[in-house]
């Protein structure tokens, strides 16, 4: 047995007590979790440094760097999302229905954890405090197989968690981080069917499609988030001005942000021109389609590639369409399943984009970025799935359950 499969049977065996753990008892590990956080940010921060220094050395982006980086103000968060979660509901046990049937058995369907999850992410060090927290809550052991960018940092924090989970009684094989430093050993760790039950990866498309390409584990799917806002003819056109340049500026880096507007044909002339002046004082580089320029001449003209793409910048694809159905078709064709928005006050048009958009979230006169798990009212989450099994859209502490059915009877038989 390889030292990869020992640490995965180590954390089957720990999913055991897990699973029968009370809540009280997961939320004082969290509550200890989140104190001891706060206690070593020296020790963290200085373990962050080092990893800092390494990546500048290698040449690491800027953008990595920064998702890299961690400060005294982002652990006082990372412990207050800590203590967030230990005061989350616990799925654990929660019956979602029940009925009895013509036996006599009384038959009702109950929230169980998964078992094992496997999560595999680049560069955010917080996320390994994250998963463990949401996975624990859940009743689940987590594998955690962070970006050697990070390995200093994430070992820091992973120690700190079994210091606490056995400070607690609780198996510290609850969270085991690997250091499978090259992808034959991620190979390897992804064909252990038997002992994992779900891997999530977290991180680029290269990433995420070896992940998918190399499992035999059931695999949560995030390629990217193209998400697009469609401005209909009978949208409030200033407010709709904010929301488009907002959804793209707030946070241009993040999977929710807008990466393409798609503007009604009817409204394109009185508009586009006040969506240049918002996108221009928020420095959006606007890439369009030639109808598009020929109201806002200023704009560089938008190439086949730049629909479907994910920019993660202050750069915004648009595109003017005759109506709703053209719209559902282009996204139909370059969206990633994310997040669609429609601004509209039409309601045969608003029904026709729900039910014509196949995405994780659908907005109606909202912004895409409310698509996460805190904004819709999750809590914390370990990420957004793209794929329809078994989850879609955020991963909070349900969608890290499954359910079975559980039934009581009188010594029936059939």
């Amino acid at each position: 047995m390889n030292n990869i499969e020992s640490l995965a049977r180590s954390a089957r065996e720990a999913s055991r007590a897990l699973a029968a753990l009370p809540t009280h008892a997961k939320n004082s590990v969290l509550n200890a979790f989140a104190d001891a956080i706060d206690q070593s940010a020296p020790a963290l921060l200085e373990a962050n440094a080092q990893d800092l220094a390494a990546a500048q050395a290698a040449g690491l982006p800027a953008a990595k760097l920064q998702r890299l980086t961690l400060t005294s103000s982002s652990l006082g968060r990372l412990a207050e999302g800590l203590r967030q979660v230990a005061r989350l509901p616990d799925p654990v046990g929660l019956v979602t229905s029940e009925r009895s049937v013509p036996s006599g058995l009384a038959v009702r369907r109950v929230r169980v954890p998964l078992g094992v999850i496997c999560m595999i992410y680049e560069a955010r060090p917080g996320v390994t405090a994250d998963a463990f927290a949401l996975c624990l809550k859940s009743g689940n052991a987590c594998l955690l197989k962070g970006g050697r960018e990070a390995f200093r940092s994430n070992a820091a924090i992973a120690s700190i968690a079994r210091r606490v989970l056995e400070q607690h009684h609780v198996p510290s094989a609850a969270i085991t981080l690997l250091d499978a430093s090259d992808r034959e050993e991620l190979r390897q760790l992804l064909q252990l069917d038997s002992l994992i039950d779900l891997v999530i990866p977290r991180g680029g498309e290269d990433l995420i499609r070896f992940v998918a390409q190399h499992s035999r584990i059931p695999t949560i799917q995030h390629f990217k988030g193209v998400c697009h806002i469609f401005v209909d003819s009978t949208a409030d056109l200033d407010r709709a001005v904010h929301v488009c340049v907002t959804a793209k500026t707030s946070a241009p880096a993040t999977c929710n942000a807008a990466e393409c507007l798609l503007v009604h044909r009817e409204i394109a002339g009185a508009f586009l021109p006040r969506l240049a002046n918002g996108l221009a004082a928020a420095g959006v580089e606007v890439r369009a389609d030639p109808t598009a320029r020929a109201v806002v001449p200023a704009w560089k003209p938008v190439s086949e590639d730049d629909f479907g793409r994910e920019f993660l910048d202050t750069i915004l694809a648009l595109r003017v369409v005759d109506g709703v159905a053209a719209a559902i078709d282009h996204i139909a064709r370059y969206g990633s399943r994310h997040t669609e928005a429609i601004l509209s006050a039409s309601p045969a048009s608003i029904a026709a984009f729900r039910a014509g958009v196949d995405a994780s979230c659908v907005a109606v006169n909202a912004s895409t970025r409310f698509n996460d798990g805190f904004q819709l009212g999750l809590g914390a989450e370990i990420g957004i799935s793209t794929t329809k099994l078994h989850a879609y859209g955020p991963m909070g502490l349900e969608e890290l359950t499954t359910q079975r059915f559980e039934i009581d009877g009188q010594y029936q038989t059939r």
